[in-house]
């Protein structure tokens, strides 16, 4: 029976192997699921850099003279 979701492969260094397995082992997971849950991981981190530094650049020009009011906005 075919996958329903797509695959990956990936080449990784021994050590990095190594590392993935035991916290996998640790977890009670399979080395697949280990795998997919540190790649969600590593994007929600990428995510809430991007987002972060959009809050930096959006709060350089902040004015609080020229912000809506709670009662403007909803």
């Amino acid at each position: 029976m075919p996958a329903k979701n797509p695959r990956i492969n990936v080449v990784i260094e021994k050590p990095l192997y190594e590392a993935v397995a035991r916290l996998a082992k640790k977890d009670g997971v399979s080395l697949s699921l280990k795998m997919r849950d540190l790649v969600k991981e590593a994007l929600q981190m990428e995510e809430d850099i991007a987002l972060s530094a959009v809050a930096v650049s959006r709060e350089k020009t902040f004015r609080k003279g020229k912000a809506l009011k709670h009662e403007e906005v909803w």
